[in-house]
């Protein structure tokens, strides 16, 4: 491909040919405005109805954007601004727009999701908590009922009757986990059941490259009550009372642990285990157990809440709710920090946030920093940007990132920073990397006299009214991760002159505790500042000892180049903070690849399952099966003392028993392979090519073995008039369900780094 070529086909390139015709209708949007704007509300309403019966879609689109500016105005108070609209055409022509921090994507958002719905289809417009997605389409209601378009929203504390009820309406508003949760119950629904979801059709993803990039193979698990044992647990206990020196080997990067050769002969001798040979299912178990006591931090990657792990979202810097780890790794953390074990279970079944994206028939969403992910978002989605051009111009000044030697010199010149701006009573907001920095910034902080507002995982019930105040004169707000947070930080206090006031002395003074491992979440925490043209000011500080920074060890020759406050001015040392922001993004893409490659098979088999399952449920197929394999002796024994509805409703149970629990099995089977699948690299095999050949395999009897265990049942069962007593035979499906995200498989370098040191010892 040449130069030319890859210029033209950068993410963006093509945003001019996508919406270019609506970007030169001003005159026309005019026009139709005036029109609309002599109509009653009632008249407005029903031109809404009709707005998408006639003309080409562009012609439409141009309409209806004039019409969804009217109903914004006087629904709400808020007329749209052209960049408003430019927005809504990208979303209406399926991208992803990006708008900066405060450029009304909310707005835009609801708008084509009325926009959809008034062309006939069903709309999720999906968030990335439930607190924004209630708060989203409350207060967008008005426009919703002024353009005649039914909106409701879902969250996790809602019953399951009012849940099926809210996605009744053509638009719903929920977080991305609860849908997708939703989703997984449906696929477990019995005969006579109805979805709760009828259609997925069109996806509206706010905050698009958090979920789609960030959090997209995240699974979505639905469990069920079981009892397991607690081996994982005891060799947790094992692994706490090695010796970190003489047991344990840590990789230089931090990434990675494993067993010295005598952690290895004294773990061996304590479980009476051959870890590489006939036992390698405790190697597992061991590495897990390592990770948790290594590489996983309380107050960083985790806190502890009334006696319970709660997990730290690093992207956003809160609690992750309903979030945890695999049941190993949860069990090791417990164990750990000492905690009561929490429930664990079978799954029952579990998806990605990514297979859940592609399930819908279109997928646009909203962002502000779309253009650094845009390769990600074409290769994974097929999805092109849309930037919009900001309302106001741009004037934040965002000065050169400061590097200090060590994590003690950076938070001291952070301090310093905040007076100085204190001092002329310059609202100041710094994003951390963790809880544990910003608590130790705060507690430096309160130290100087300082006082400041500290917003991390650990109380975050004031979230919206601490950010919301956080440009008001003398404010100082400490928080960790600001993206997703869903509220603009406006300049000064009530009055116009406190805004005024603000401005003068800078406006918002924005301090970066540390590059992100994204380039994206750096530019987040940079776009508080500077919204709609406001003034501003973005700096990061950053440290040799940050955790980005291991991934370049040749950065530790330059400590000796700090001056006396730990400031390094050396523009090679600068560029490899760069360096190792580049190697973590594509760290990223490459796990988010291999997740991919490992989930589309599970996906695959997984649809054809459903698809089978479906048809057995309502009894398109199923009961010829089973009655020829039973033969025509017992089914007339079975008919004539009952009915032939009765053995054929009595077939679907049995059926739709045996395909649950037979995929329940793949899949713990599938998750098993998963784990230790870097070993067959011993083997000189490719991992993925392993997986494919295995999974394969054990799926070709899945069929084979759910009618032979259905026919079973139905051969010895005892029919009544109510069809067969399944608890009796064993059939009992959990007495208890419920839903939690699990983080991905973070063992791959682990185990690849135990590969490469049992190469070692053949």
């Amino acid at each position: 491909m040449g130069l030319l070529t890859r210029l033209l086909n950068r993410p963006g390139s093509q945003a001019d040919r996508r919406v270019g015709r609506f970007l030169r209708s001003s005159a026309e949007l005019e026009a139709l405005g005036e029109e609309f704007a002599e109509l009653t509300d009632e008249e407005l309403t029903a031109r809404a109805g009709e707005v998408f019966s006639s003309g080409s879609p562009d012609e439409q689109r141009i309409r209806y954007a004039a019409l969804a500016r009217e109903a914004a105005d006087r629904a709400l108070g808020e007329r749209p601004y052209d960049t408003q609209l430019t927005g809504l055409a990208g979303l209406l022509d399926g991208t992803v727009v990006q708008m900066l921090t405060g450029e009304g994507k909310t707005l835009v958002g609801a708008l084509a999701a009325a926009g959809y719905a008034l062309q006939g289809r069903r709309v999720h417009v999906v968030s990335v908590n439930d607190y924004l997605a209630v708060r989203d389409r409350d207060w967008m209601a008005p426009v919703f009922e002024l353009l005649g378009v039914e909106a409701a929203a879902i969250s996790g504390a809602a019953p399951d009757a009012q849940r099926r009820e809210s996605y009744r309406a053509a638009v719903v508003y929920g977080s991305v986990s609860e849908i997708g949760f939703d989703v997984l119950r449906d696929r477990f629904r019995l005969p006579g059941e109805e979805l709760r979801i009828p259609e997925r059709d069109v996806v509206i993803v706010d905050e698009a490259d958090s979920v789609l990039i960030d959090e997209a193979r995240v699974p979505l698990v639905l469990a069920g009550s079981t009892e397991k044992e607690d081996a994982d647990r005891a060799i947790a206990r094992l692994v706490a009372g090695l010796d970190p020196e003489e047991h344990i080997e840590v990789s230089e990067d931090r990434r990675s642990v494993s067993l010295t050769s005598a952690g290895i002969d004294r773990v061996e001798e304590e479980l009476d285990a051959d870890l590489y040979g006939a036992d390698t299912d405790r190697l597992a178990a061991v590495n897990i157990a390592l990770y948790a006591r290594m590489l996983i931090h309380r107050d960083v990657d985790y806190i502890v809440v009334d006696g319970e792990i709660k997990l730290v979202d690093a992207a956003r810097g809160r609690i992750a709710q309903l979030q945890r780890w695999p049941d190993g790794l949860q069990a090791a953390v417990e164990a750990k920090e000492r905690l009561e074990p929490s429930v664990s279970g079978e799954i029952l079944d579990q998806m990605t946030v990514e297979e859940l994206i592609h399930s819908y028939a279109r997928v646009c969403g909203m962002t502000g920093t779309a253009l650094a992910v845009g390769d990600d978002l074409r290769e994974f989605y097929d999805l092109e940007i849309v930037p919009v051009d900001p309302h106001e111009p741009v004037i934040r000044v965002d000065e050169p990132d400061r590097l200090y030697t060590f994590q003690e010199s950076k938070e001291r010149a952070i301090v310093e920073e905040v007076a100085a701006a204190h001092a002329e009573r310059r609202p100041v907001l710094i994003g951390t990397r963790s809880v544990a920095e910003s608590e130790s910034l705060a507690a430096r902080l309160r130290e100087r006299g300082i006082e400041c507002e500290v917003l991390n995982a650990k109380d975050d019930s004031r979230e919206a009214e601490i950010i919301a105040r956080a440009g008001r004169a003398d404010a100082v707000t400490v928080s960790t991760q600001m993206a997703g947070r869903g509220t603009d930080i406006r300049l000064g206090e009530e009055s116009d002159d406190g805004a005024a006031d603000v401005a003068e002395a800078g406006g918002l003074l924005v301090i970066g505790a540390g590059r992100y491992e994204s380039s994206r979440l750096d530019d987040q925490l940079r776009g508080r500042a500077g919204r709609q043209g406001d003034p501003g000011t973005s700096v990061f500080f950053t440290s040799l000892e940050d955790d980005l920074m291991t991934r370049v060890p040749e950065a530790q020759r330059f400590v000796e180049e700090g001056d006396e406050t730990g400031l390094i001015a050396s523009k090679r040392a600068a560029a490899l903070v760069e360096h190792a922001q580049r190697i973590a993004e594509g760290e990223n893409t490459a796990v988010h690849r291999d997740t991919w490659r490992f989930n589309e098979l599970m996906a695959k088999q997984r649809q054809l399952v459903l698809t089978r399952r479906e048809e057995i449920r309502t009894g398109e197929r199923g009961p010829e099966e089973l009655r020829e394999m039973l033969g025509a002796e017992r089914v007339s024994e079975i008919e004539e003392a009952t009915s032939a509805d009765v053995l054929d409703a009595a077939i679907r149970d049995v059926m739709l028993f045996r395909i649950d629990e037979r995929w329940v099995e793949h899949l713990a089977f599938l998750n098993d392979l998963r784990e230790g699948i870097h070993l067959r690299t011993l083997a000189r095999e490719k991992p993925h090519e392993a997986f494919n050949t295995e999974s394969i395999e054990a799926f070709s009897t899945f069929w084979d073995d759910v009618l032979a265990a259905a026919c079973d049942v139905l051969e010895e069962a005892e029919f009544t008039e109510d069809g067969v007593d399944l608890p009796a035979h064993g059939l009992k499906r959990p007495s208890s369900t419920w839903t939690y995200l699990t983080t991905e498989n973070v063992f791959g370098s682990d185990i690849e780094n135990v590969v490469k040191r049992v190469r070692a010892r053949r």
